[in-house]
């Protein structure tokens, strides 16, 4: 899994079992946040989604933080000014994304 294209292939595989597990479609529209927005905090994202969704903030974090962790696509940074991550899309996986998202 070293090279680039072998890395690609296993963020794909992890977002797609990602997506199947998706029942409400709540995951298909944090990730489609990120594709609009590309750069967003948990309050932004909650914010978003209640109006669709029952989530708690706690849950909607956890979710984010999947993403961020075992798949791999998102860039937190923290700002000093803060007190909230920001989280980032990784502009190398936005055609993984949208591809996923697409189909």
């Amino acid at each position: 899994m070293g090279s680039r294209e072998g890395i690609r292939r296993e963020i794909r595989r992890r977002l797609r079992g990602y997506l199947l597990r998706d029942r409400t479609g709540i995951r298909r529209e944090v990730l489609g946040l990120f594709l609009r927005l590309r750069s967003l905090t948990i309050p932004r994202i909650y914010e978003a989604l209640t109006r669709r969704f029952s989530v708690s903030y706690h849950a909607l974090a956890s979710m984010v933080g999947i993403i961020a962790s075992r798949i791999g696509i998102l860039h937190v940074r923290k700002q000093q000014d803060s007190p909230y991550a920001v989280y980032e899309l990784r502009e190398e996986y936005v055609d993984v994304v949208t591809q996923l998202l697409v189909a």
